[in-house]
């Protein structure tokens, strides 16, 4: 393990920039976007027409787009520990003003290396899918240019942040996709719910970015410096040394691992941050395609692994991110079993796939952590989108218990959904089965009981996924229709600016598990070896190099207990659908407990905001707000003011009074001139 680090470390350190002149278009192409149609939105308001402001937002996204896959061949061309780098300006300059103190200098600098380019592929890609989508489901939206305009800003601000060339600027995108996730969530503000909603993100995650920010604070104190080569550099060299340092006698790496897990914890709704998640769905399908899919929620997952020299020095905090990550999987997945809004399902199920990709970033595969990330933006976009159209199609309604028989009514919805059920499910080929069966994979293989412990808590999440899945698509699609007869005599497919990125994001979800085909069957895990440059160490992989039939079985099992997931499902609900009832009956407490998803929200509630309000109220306001501080800043007006009026008093208008006063100054002056003589 060690001498992988080492050598992982070697080849880090050869990493080279090679200076280019048109990173800055690609994020800047989205920014110019949501300027046109924002300054649109505010002064031109009805005059902006629809088709402006849609071509507008989708070809800046294809524009960004185009420029990544450019950037993509060029970074192919070059040697394999090169990269694409463009210093746009000089940001923060703050020289030492005194001997013996360190400065700080933090370019506007832009990185194209080989996980910035997974990452950019992923962010325009399929968010450009999610704009075109877009056009069609918020075609009658009387405030389409505002949400575009944020639609654009979202993008510019989840591709400042991977292609950050440090952590400054990482941080101005992470905040930045924390503001447009606000703006978003609560773009329907008329509506206090969804208002609520939007400010429930936006504070969840100020929670996690306070520990986020001590972990930056942390690595300035340690290594000096905020560019992510540098940092990568200084721990190398001092790797040896890192024992020397501690934080209230905590190894200095693990605190700042840990630091930088709670800002993860937040952007990327883990235990015990996850809330604000759900109920993002408040904000249009489209937002949570985007969100859940393609940008915010990868943040916390591409943050570790751009730092992965730093956590792969804190084995402990490592173990703490699996932990938390499997647990995530295992209790979201049970909340999602008892959803009946379709939207609610999907967030719960994201918050699962998320602790997948923790768990693999906790057990040190990296490569396959991000490549879940990615086959997730696949087929979980696709199931949003998906959602979306079967909500256009329904005129509004996401309960699935007034829906069934869509399968004919709404076929091309139906049959891109089926792919990216299948995905989902973990069922090979399609892209699922690879990615999480990687993850399994190698956490059984890592090493030790904590290793086998969190392959047999991950197995079950992924049984929990196929039958909440199933029983998503039986209750949408395949069971008897419980649909109004009203709503049902309007149900339509959807417009083809709507099927088409579902037909795309289908065939990324059959086929894009090939991108990564494991060694075991024959391919070429090409994906992981596109990345083997950017990770520290291959630790992750020390003992994957086992008994073939051991991968092989263990391969078996994931694909078989997902079938026999879906098969139980399937019969339930096709044949036994009367028998639920009883079912969730005999659950008793389980199922209650699910269905109010733990009652987590009350609990937050009751112990954590009630007492805020209630000291805010009682104490900040009545004691310090209005004793003390108004008791001060009215004093202080008070004594002005009685002052004024003493002073007023000299002011008489009569000349003898004021010759008075000037011969008593007189004696005043002359007594204290004899007196200090």
């Amino acid at each position: 393990m060690h001498e992988a680090a080492a050598h992982g470390a070697e080849a880090a350190m050869t990493l080279t920039g090679v200076e280019t002149g048109y990173l800055i278009l690609i994020p800047l192409l989205p920014l110019i976007g949501f300027a046109i149609n924002g300054l649109g939105w505010l002064f031109a308001r009805e005059r902006w027409s629809r088709p402006v402001v849609n071509t507008i937002a989708v070809a800046t996204v294809a524009g960004s787009f185009v420029l990544s896959v450019k950037a993509f061949f060029d970074l192919a061309g070059l040697e394999q520990g090169a990269y694409l780098v463009q210093n746009v300006f000089t940001w923060i300059d703050i020289s030492p003003k005194l001997e013996g103190m360190s400065g700080l200098i933090a370019p506007f600098k832009l990185v194209f290396d080989r996980l910035t380019a997974v990452m950019c592929l992923v962010v325009t890609g399929v968010g450009g899918l999610i704009h075109l989508y877009s056009t069609g489901y918020m075609a009658h939206d009387k405030a389409f240019a505002r949400f575009f305009a944020y639609l654009n800003l979202f993008t510019f601000a989840m591709l400042t942040l991977v292609m950050g060339g440090n952590i400054i600027l990482l941080f101005v995108g992470w905040e930045g996709v924390g503001l447009c996730s606000y703006l978003l969530i609560g773009f329907w503000y008329e509506d206090p719910e969804k208002a609520s909603a939007g400010k429930k993100a936006f504070v969840v995650n100020r929670i996690g970015d306070f520990g986020f920010l001590v972990g930056i604070f942390g690595i300035l104190w340690l290594t000096h410096t905020l560019d992510f080569h540098e940092m990568q550099e200084w721990f190398h060299l001092n790797a040896a040394d890192l024992a020397k340092y501690s934080f209230v006698g905590i190894p200095i790496a693990t605190f700042i691992a840990l630091s930088l897990f709670v800002g993860a914890t937040g952007k990327s709704a883990q235990i015990p941050l996850y809330v604000w998640l759900p109920d993002a769905m408040a904000g249009p399908t489209p937002v949570s395609a985007l969100i859940h899919a393609a940008t915010m929620v990868t943040a916390g997952v591409y943050m570790i692994g751009r730092l992965n020299f730093i956590f792969i020095n804190a084995p402990t905090a490592m173990m703490v991110v699996a932990g938390i990550g499997v647990a995530t999987a295992l209790f979201s997945a049970t909340i999602g079993l008892t959803q009946n809004d379709i939207k609610k399902v999907l967030a719960y199920s994201t918050v699962s796939q998320l602790g997948f990709m923790f768990i693999a970033m906790g057990v040190g595969a990296f490569a396959a952590g991000i490549f879940h990330l990615v086959t997730h933006a696949f087929f979980k976009a696709l199931l949003f989108l998906g959602a979306g159209s079967v909500i256009h199609g329904m005129s509004g309604e996401q309960d699935m218990r007034k829906m069934g028989g869509l399968k004919d009514k709404m076929p091309k919805t139906f049959w891109t959904m089926t792919m990216a059920w299948i995905a989902i499910c973990g069922i090979a080929p399609f892209a699922g089965f690879v990615s999480k069966d990687e993850i399994l994979w190698k956490a059984f293989s890592a090493g030790g009981g904590f290793g086998k412990l969190v392959y047999v808590v991950g197995l079950a999440a992924a049984v929990l996924t196929a039958t909440y899945m199933t029983r998503l698509m039986y209750l949408t699609f395949f069971t008897p229709s419980r649909i109004d007869h009203e709503v049902e005599r309007h149900v339509h497919e959807s417009p083809w600016n709507m099927t088409v990125p579902l037909m795309a994001l289908a065939t990324l979800s059959v086929f894009g598990g090939f991108l990564n085909w494991p060694a075991a069957l024959g391919g070429g895990a090409h994906f992981e070896r596109w990345l083997a440059p950017i990770w520290v160490s291959t630790s992750g992989h020390a003992a994957h190099h086992g008994i073939a039939a051991v991968e092989y079985g263990l391969m078996g099992l994931s694909v078989g207990v997902a079938l026999a997931a879906i098969l139980l499902t399937r019969n339930l609900y096709l044949n036994h659908m009367a028998k639920t009832g009883e079912i969730a009956e005999r659950a008793g407490w389980f199922y209650q407990a699910s269905l109010n998803k733990y009652w987590v929200d009350e609990i937050y509630s009751a112990m954590v905001v009630e007492p805020i309000k209630t000291i805010s109220w009682f104490f900040l306001f009545r004691v310090v707000d209005v004793n003390i501080v108004d008791g001060i800043a009215n004093g202080i007006g008070n004594l002005t003011k009685r002052l004024a009026e003493a002073g007023k008093r000299l002011q008489t208008g009569v000349a003898q009074t004021y010759a008075l006063y000037m011969a008593l100054g007189l004696l005043a002056v002359l007594a204290y001139f004899f007196s200090f003589r």
